[in-house]
């Protein structure tokens, strides 16, 4: 019989943050395996939230994503009974303005712990790649622009979703998510906070092994087939150019794909990357037009049987390792 736990406020939500990371081995993505069980039902929007909410809670989750794996998150649209799969769980957790599908869904629910993952850290506006391509300095918007409308991608400024692929970023997300762990399911606290602690220090590790491995570079610069690595790029001083804005969907300009030729020669571009659950292409046709490589920089919105590890770190240290290569890393 599922047992609802007590519901966690916003601003006990607001307060907390950090990562997680691991095997999803107890992660489901069939509906009807999610709630109604004896453990603390936990349904993600996709992997990046399930990872972390099987690496937090352990033995004492059970979590169900929404996002098949292979299917690429921005399209899921939930269907009626994935909506009944929401009202029999515990807990549902999500990162807003990703998935306009989930965010209704889980907004109309009657579930009492719906945990935002873009509460739980800063989001950033990296600017629209057809017109603004030196964003990596700029501020992020006011908590006032953090409304549903500045999600809209239609603006050609939304705030960017990708915050998983920061290290830190991740890491504040994971405490936070814990946080609301504890005061949701207050049995098991002890061992979510152990949880919690030993995700955030792994998360801190593989920060420190990107930081130095990108420190010194013989290029600065790497092209990416959609805008989904602005948070990895801005923590560790490179600068990403995408052939298309954060919706991979969308098509570049004739005069994009020209300015990214260019700029290719200009600052010693190597490589075009491409990802696993999106058309390669776009990155192919440039590499083509522009003498460069290809390879694969997964921004690990799923894992499937092309990703190059099992796991977000396995396919974490694969992206170091093509971007070290892409970069002359020295």
């Amino acid at each position: 019989m599922n047992v609802r736990r007590p519901h966690i406020s916003g601003i006990a939500l607001a307060a907390v943050t950090a990562v997680g990371i691991g095997t999803l081995s107890a992660c489901s993505s069939d509906s009807a395996a999610a709630g109604n069980t004896d453990k603390f039902d936990v349904v993600a929007s996709f992997y990046p939230m399930a990872f972390l909410a099987e690496q937090i809670g352990g033995d004492h989750v059970k979590v169900t994503s929404l996002t098949e794996p292979g299917q690429e998150p921005h399209d899921l649209e939930i269907s009626a009974r994935q909506r009944a799969q929401l009202e029999d769980s515990d807990a549902a957790l999500y990162l807003k303005g990703l998935q306009p599908s989930v965010d209704e869904a889980i907004g109309q629910s009657g579930l009492d712990t719906k945990i935002d993952a873009a509460t739980l850290t800063k989001l950033e506006d990296h600017g629209d790649v057809e017109h603004d391509h030196g964003h990596e300095g700029e501020e992020a918007h006011s908590e006032e622009a953090h409304s549903e409308e500045s999600h809209s991608e239609e603006e050609g400024h939304a705030l960017d979703p990708h915050v998983w692929l920061d290290p830190v970023k991740y890491a504040e997300i994971a405490k936070g998510v814990g946080t609301a762990f504890e005061k949701a399911d207050p049995d098991h606290a002890a061992d979510y906070k152990k949880n919690t602690e030993a995700l955030v220090k792994r998360l801190g590790a593989l920060n420190t092994e990107f930081a130095d491995g990108l420190k010194d570079t013989r290029s600065k610069v790497f092209f990416t087939n959609h805008s989904a690595f602005g948070y990895l790029a801005e923590r560790y001083g490179l600068t990403q150019e995408a052939i298309t804005g954060v919706d991979p969907d969308s098509e570049p300009s004739p005069a994009r794909m020209k300015e990214l030729q260019k700029e290719a020669r200009a600052d010693g571009v190597t490589t075009v990357f491409y990802e696993t659950l999106v058309s390669d292409k776009t990155a192919k046709t440039l590499a083509d037009d522009a003498g460069l490589k290809t390879d694969v920089l997964d921004p690990l919105e799923g894992i499937t049987d092309k990703s190059k590890g099992d796991d977000y770190f396995g396919v974490m240290e694969a992206n170091l390792a093509a971007l070290k290569t892409a970069l002359g890393a020295k």
